[in-house]
């Protein structure tokens, strides 16, 4: 399997790129959505960003709209919907699929951390189940907003459920303790 920082992806504006620019660094790989109960996550994401940048953290937004059609804009509205309305500045990708048609990146994040290092309150599991839109596999991203930690040496620390907030203390903890 090749490194994470060698699979090709494409930047917001469609530029064909790779996670290698951001190699040495510690990775928060969000996929993002900007119609979801969640989407207020922006924000502590940039707070995040914008506090531990310096020491090596970059926060990765992938958008996707696998979960319940919540981010079907364009690329464009999806850059300018989060610059607009959550002065977002960490990098954003292009759409990809992530339970369907599972692009590469989140195969590799998916089999390098099956399940979860820390799940949420069990309320949004709750409200997916009882609107049937659970994924098929535990393996699979429960909805928008889950994250994923990666490591300076690459390989993924850990795995955050959607409802995780961005300023709960393990996930601090667990990114400090990535940064060293």
């Amino acid at each position: 399997m090749s490194s994470i920082y060698e699979i090709p992806v494409h930047r917001i504006d469609g530029s064909p790129s790779t996670l290698g620019n951001y190699q040495g660094k510690v990775l928060l790989i969000v996929n993002v959505a900007s119609a979801c109960g969640l989407t207020p996550q922006y924000a502590g994401l940039e707070a995040l960003y914008q506090k531990y940048r310096e020491q090596g953290l970059v926060v990765l937004g992938f958008p996707c709209n696998d979960f319940g059609s919540q981010e079907a804009g364009s690329e464009a509205e999806i850059q300018t919907f989060c610059e607009s309305r959550f002065q977002v500045s960490f990098p954003l990708f292009a759409k990809l699929g992530i339970n369907s048609q599972r692009h590469p990146l989140y195969n590799a994040l998916i089999t390098a951390r099956p399940v979860a290092t820390l799940s949420g309150d069990a309320h949004l599991r709750q409200v997916l189940t009882e609107h049937g839109l659970l994924p098929a596999r535990d393996s699979d991203v429960m909805w928008n907003f889950e994250k994923f930690l990666i490591g300076r040496d690459g390989t993924v620390a850990g795995r955050f459920a959607p409802d995780v907030a961005p300023d709960h203390p393990a996930l601090v903890a667990a990114i400090e303790a990535a940064l060293g």
